[in-house]
């Protein structure tokens, strides 16, 4: 019988870039921007928040993508996606949003990415989210075994676990020890060449 064809299904931010929100907090000194979905399981909560925060200190959209322009993939993130995409087909699945993305992507050979939309009114303030579609990562992972591809799933937060849970094989890469605590079905990886050696066996038994 047919091997299946592997993707890989990687988060974003903390797995590949660093969290876009620590970095807008470290670069307007608003400490409560600090707050990722590696510390709160509710992402609706955790964007409102955020928003609310935005509006109270009057941070515009093009504030937060002059921060992002400056953000570069963690060290080894790049060489690893290539190594990736050398070998079998990837996917980013992220709750950011696209109009943060753009510059990130570029940075990582713009891989393809699903991920959330924003509503920004005339002043260019961020008034609202929209998500692709609710629990979109483990939506994704089904689609694509649907299209009878086996998924490995990589990633770091609460907003993960879902798609980890769902995929053939499921990674926690460099999570928290909150994360790590509540999760402990699946392994924790922490270095990209120990991410590389855990997929390469993977990618070859499905060729």
């Amino acid at each position: 019988m047919p091997q299946q064809p592997v993707i890989i299904a990687s988060d974003l931010e903390g797995v590949l870039v660093p969290e876009i929100w620590i970095a807008v907090a470290e670069a307007t000194g608003i400490e409560r921007l600090r707050l990722t979905t590696r510390d709160v399981a509710d992402y609706d909560l955790l964007m409102q928040g955020r928003l609310e925060i935005l509006r109270e200190h009057g941070l515009s959209l093009p504030k937060i993508q002059a921060v992002i322009d400056g953000i570069d993939p963690l060290p080894g993130a790049a060489e690893f996606l290539r190594w990736v995409r050398g070998h079998a087909q990837c996917i980013i699945l992220s709750d950011t949003f696209y109009e943060f993305a753009a510059p990130l992507m570029a940075k990582l050979g713009h891989p393809t990415l699903f991920c959330n939309m924003l509503d920004v009114d005339a002043d260019n303030m961020i008034s609202s989210y929209r998500l692709r579609q609710p629990d979109g990562k483990r939506q994704a992972v089904r689609a694509l075994q649907q299209l009878n591809f086996q998924v490995v799933a990589v990633g770091d937060s609460y907003n993960d676990t879902t798609m980890l849970a769902t995929a053939e094989t499921g990674i926690l890469f460099r999570a928290p020890d909150n994360v790590v605590a509540e999760f402990p079905q699946f392994p924790v990886m922490y270095e990209y060449q120990e991410l590389r050696e855990r997929l390469a066996p993977l990618i070859a038994h499905a060729r």
